[in-house]
């Protein structure tokens, strides 16, 4: 069983039964969980604005992170106890989404000149703040553009570690 299936498990059994209208999303990687619950949507008169909808979801989120905070953090102590990593929360209603405190981790690389002008001429441009947050947003522009070809090389990752985990051992 990988970390994420079992991750999403134990979070399904962990969290409190009405916190969520559904199984939370459960996103892994190498230093964080991250644990995105859908809200009950709100109810609005049919003639509100788009703007008074994203309003009340956006108060709905605040309301859930002000009156789980506590719960919330035992939990993470708990998963962050039995899985080694740190863990984050979300929460969705309707299209609006909010993450809390989630981690933004260092990533070192190395860069040639021309790929340094890049993210330079986004910082130039005001697209970027920094170097950093151009080639965060050089990464988003990837997974917005070539997204199910990444989604198929994660799949093809998952089905290899698989493949290894079943290898026969030597005697």
């Amino acid at each position: 069983m990988s970390l994420k299936e079992e991750a999403q498990g134990w979070f399904a059994g962990r969290i409190p039964g009405g916190w969520f209208s559904e199984a939370p999303e459960v996103l892994t990687d190498r230093e964080e969980i991250l644990v995105i619950g859908r809200l009950a949507d709100v109810q609005l008169a049919k003639d509100s604005s788009a703007d008074a909808l994203a309003a009340a979801r956006a108060g709905r989120i605040k309301e859930f992170r002000e009156r789980t905070r506590d719960e919330r953090m035992a939990i993470a102590n708990e998963a962050q106890q039995k899985f080694g990593r740190a863990v984050s929360w979300g929460a969705r209603a309707g299209d609006v989404t909010e993450l809390f405190t989630t981690l933004s981790v260092p990533v070192m690389t190395r860069l040639r000149i021309k790929e340094r002008e890049l993210l330079d001429a986004l910082v130039d441009s005001g697209v970027a703040r920094s170097r950093s947050h151009a080639l965060a947003w050089c990464v988003k522009l990837v997974a917005d553009h070539q997204g199910e070809w990444v989604t198929e090389l994660k799949d093809t990752v998952r089905r290899l570690e698989e493949l290894r985990a079943g290898a026969p051992r030597p005697n």
